[in-house]
């Protein structure tokens, strides 16, 4: 979760979604997606307790949340105060339940400290950061960097990220790990990481690896050794989805970075898109109210099949 206590926070509020990020010489150094109706991490809620035991399930907004630690000295039926410790993830893992736990804090939203970029703006400093290029990255699971290039998939066990390439071996393995990192970073990734690098010879250049890794990371985070073998894993906090979890839900995704394209349109507008970007669309007719609100003007659909999924654009009507 972004530290709310940060000051170098951007958040771009657009149509389904806020887009947060914190930009350091340029580029895009960490990121965060917030999506509309997912009540956010560090979030404190009303709620009823509707199961005992451990787990116990508390019932919030007609959201279930799991209580891993149970909740002990209340009846079922009671209110409680709850805090999101996890938030829904989409994607792959629907039928995973947010998590929170029980808490004295009074209710409230989760307050990101940040400063607020105006959009649409004649001035996108998100794209002029790298904010497509994030995109692109999570969309595809690839991550270039000088001499090779990661690899992301994301399961629903962890995160496994293969780093590939042509350069000397060891200076690929510390290089990609390091690039690997900082990618955990700028796409927010939490919970298990597994990364494999190529095989090493010695502990020695192992452990210079693993510390590496220690030097980009913020703590709170665990890993193990580099192993024989050349596998590290890294476990830290998982409260929100990361980029390439969103992007998995590709037609809500593309949808999503479809509008904030037209975004930038004035007057009516069509959208030309793949037909699951399209019903994602029709499905949220609210989305498409606020762009004519933004636009200031009608805004068409329009299916074409042949487009990928990340194909659309918007073009004047």
């Amino acid at each position: 979760m972004p530290d709310s206590t940060s000051p170098d926070w951007l958040v771009e509020t657009g149509i389904g979604e806020r887009r947060a990020v914190r930009i350091d010489g340029g580029e895009i150094v960490a990121s965060r997606l917030f999506l509309d109706g997912v009540v956010p991490a560090g979030t404190v809620l009303e709620a009823r307790l509707a199961k005992a035991g451990k787990p116990a399930i508390a019932v919030a907004e007609n959201q279930d949340y799991i209580l891993r630690a149970g909740a002990p000295g209340v009846t079922e039926g009671q209110s409680v105060a709850i805090e999101i410790v996890r938030e829904t993830i989409p994607g792959a893992e629907p039928w995973k339940r947010p998590l929170a736990r029980l808490t004295a804090e009074q209710p409230g939203p989760f307050e990101l400290q940040a400063e607020a970029l105006p959009f649409p703006s004649p001035h996108d400093l998100l794209a002029e950061a790298g904010w497509l290029d994030l995109v692109e990255e999570a969309r595809s699971g690839i991550v270039a960097f000088a001499g090779g290039a990661l690899r992301v998939s994301p399961t629903p066990a962890m995160t496994l990220i293969d780093v590939d390439g042509t350069i000397p071996t060891f200076e690929l393995a510390m290089t990609g790990a390091k690039a690997a990192a900082r990618m955990i970073l700028r796409h927010g990734i939490g919970g298990s990481i597994g990364i494999d690098l190529p095989t090493v010879q010695g502990k020695e250049q192992r452990t210079a690896i693993g510390a590496a890794v220690d030097a980009i990371l913020p703590n709170p985070f665990e890993r193990t050794a580099v192993n024989g073998f050349g596998f590290l894993q890294v476990i830290r906090p998982r409260l929100h989805a990361s980029l390439f979890e969103h992007a998995a839900d590709r037609p809500g995704f593309e949808a999503r970075a479809l509008l904030r394209a037209a975004g930038r349109e004035t007057g009516a507008v069509r959208l030309t898109a793949h037909p699951a970007v399209i019903a994602a669309l029709e499905a949220r007719p609210e989305w498409l109210q606020a762009l004519s609100r933004q636009v200031g003007g009608r805004v068409g659909l329009r299916s074409d099949a042949k487009l990928t999924m990340s194909g659309g654009h918007a073009e004047k009507a």
